[in-house]
């Protein structure tokens, strides 16, 4: 793997958890930050690779600390391993309280992308 592209694919993608992102126990929806990883995972793999890239898997995703509303997330993306047609893209979410420094890692999980042609059939990684 390419030391140079896996650190300028680094992505990290800041936002703030309002209401209208929350459950009914006032923390960020599940699917939400799924969402938001996934976004990550193909910015990541798009930069990284500047192929078409699409996520054929996500495994492994950890919700170890619940994400109230009112805080800030970090997610942040990495290239962990890089195959012939496809990537595995660690994502990380970690959460801040707005108006301290208390910063912890509330989920990570790992995506498998994979490069496409115009046909959308897996092509080679360059």
């Amino acid at each position: 793997m390419d030391l140079e592209k896996q650190n300028a694919a680094i992505t990290k993608v800041t936002k703030a958890v309002f209401p209208n992102t929350t459950n009914h126990y006032d923390t960020l929806f599940g699917g939400t930050a799924l969402n938001w990883m996934d976004e990550v995972a193909f910015i990541t793999a798009t930069r990284y690779s500047r192929q078409k890239m699409v996520t054929v898997s996500s495994d492994k995703i950890d919700f170890n600390k619940a994400i109230p509303a009112g805080t800030i997330v970090e997610l942040i993306g990495s290239v962990q391993k890089v195959g012939r047609t496809s990537m595995e893209v660690l994502v990380e979410v970690f959460t801040e309280e707005m108006y301290s420094e208390n910063r912890e890692k509330s989920i990570s999980g790992l995506f498998t992308m994979v490069a496409i042609d115009e046909e959308k059939k897996p092509i080679a990684i360059r």
